[in-house]
């Protein structure tokens, strides 16, 4: 059994935090997406496939020719051309039954291992309160698929195809016989239609443990706190006398917690990394590998990326904070609009509701602010964006 992963994208929704990394690199609960979902399916496949497209080689460099002693081979999509095209791409290393699944979701273990043991060809699905954004599946009088059909006005059922599947080899003929929609890609959910055309039945997973598509800022956050929950407590790094940790801490050898500060769990504070003093860090929070939470800082279910630093006097909301950010003495960042309605955020130009009523900020790489800047709800700052002393930011700044 083959586990081929798909780990081309960009991900454009989840920009500034992808421009110059892929988005199943992006990290939650201190480790890449991409690294969860290997940890999904270790069990159940005897070999890994890493479809691989932008920054490849950032991929292969953090993954390497193996994981947990399974071997990893990578196969390249050279242009992002849509999921048969991806998987088509497996072809010449695949020569048995293979699941596969996205880079930059969030599930189980028990979704491959049923996918596994599901007869033939098979997709695997959920039950959503609202199916009208998804691909909503039918199922035949057998239990098997009948039809698909994407983000329906008036869905026939409940069940959302999650994008992950089982194939036996021949689905590669089905792939060539696939033809080009209309956004310019070639579907896997063409293919599937195809196999029904073709008589062939494809068996309907319905999976019911934990599934989060992460394909924006937000949900990185929502992984980064159900992967949290999962955290043990673990001290290995060096700890004052002076600091209280409560509940599921993680601090990591090489890491540094100071006098007068408490960290309330779950969180994580990685290699390198230095709290303090005097700072509170609370909620599903990561400070990352050679992270900042300095004097007088208070950061709450928080994602720090590697370098990223908050040394004076600052609050860190519900935010995520790329490589290298530096936030100047005095940066508050607002989580909560006066209204108490959900937390709007701007995606490729369109303003879309985030469902959450606390949402703080997204920082690209780079970005830095000066002292006594002010961050609203649901900004966010480009690669390389310098805010000057004393802004107020109300709007996203674009970097250059």
């Amino acid at each position: 059994m083959y586990g081929v992963v798909l780990a081309a994208g960009q991900g454009t929704r989840m920009r500034p935090l992808t421009d110059d990394r892929p988005k199943p690199l992006l990290p939650a609960a201190g480790r890449p997406l991409l690294e969860h979902i290997f940890d999904a399916c270790v069990d159940v496949v005897d070999e890994f496939v890493v479809v691989v497209g932008y920054r490849g080689a950032d991929v292969i460099d953090r993954l390497g020719d193996e994981y947990r002693g399974k071997p990893i081979s990578y196969v390249e999509q050279a242009e992002p051309k849509g999921t048969a095209h991806a998987i088509e791409q497996a072809r010449s290393v695949v020569d048995d039954r293979f699941v596969v699944l996205n880079g930059d979701v969030l599930v189980d273990d028990g979704l491959a291992q049923a996918l596994a043991d599901a007869e033939g060809h098979a997709i695997a699905t959920t039950r959503v309160s609202d199916p009208r954004s998804y691909g909503v599946v039918s199922v035949d009088g057998d239990g098997a698929l009948d039809a698909i059909v994407e983000k329906p006005e008036e869905p026939p059922t409940n069940l959302a195809n999650v994008g992950c599947y089982a194939f036996e080899p021949e689905v590669f003929e089905y792939i060539d016989r696939t033809g080009e929609s209309e956004r310019g890609e070639f579907e896997i959910t063409e293919t599937l239609e195809l196999l029904l055309a073709d008589g062939r039945d494809v068996s309907v997973v319905e999976y019911d443990g934990r599934w989060l598509d992460v394909g924006r800022p937000w949900e990185l956050l929502r992984a980064n706190e159900l992967l949290l929950a999962d955290v043990d407590r673990e001290i290995a790094g060096e700890v004052a006398s002076g600091a209280t940790i409560d509940g599921d801490v993680v601090v990591e050898a090489g890491a540094t917690v100071r006098d007068g500060v408490t960290i309330e769990g779950p969180a994580i504070v990685k290699a390198g990394a230095e709290v303090g003093p005097n700072a509170y860090v609370r909620g599903a929070t990561v400070v990352g590998p050679n992270g900042k939470v300095g004097h007088g800082v208070e950061v709450k279910n928080s994602i720090l990326m590697s370098g990223a630093a908050v040394p004076h006097l600052s609050y860190v909301g519900d935010s995520v904070l790329g490589r290298d950010v530096n936030l100047g003495a005095g940066t508050k960042v607002a989580n909560l609009r006066h209204d108490d309605a959900s937390v709007k955020m701007t995606v490729k130009g369109e303003r879309v509701d985030t469902g959450r009523r606390k949402l703080g900020v997204v920082l690209g790489d780079g970005a830095k602010t000066g002292i006594n800047v002010s961050l609203n709800a649901g900004v966010k700052l480009g690669t390389g964006v310098a805010v000057a002393p004393g802004e107020v930011v109300l709007r996203d700044v674009d970097g250059e």
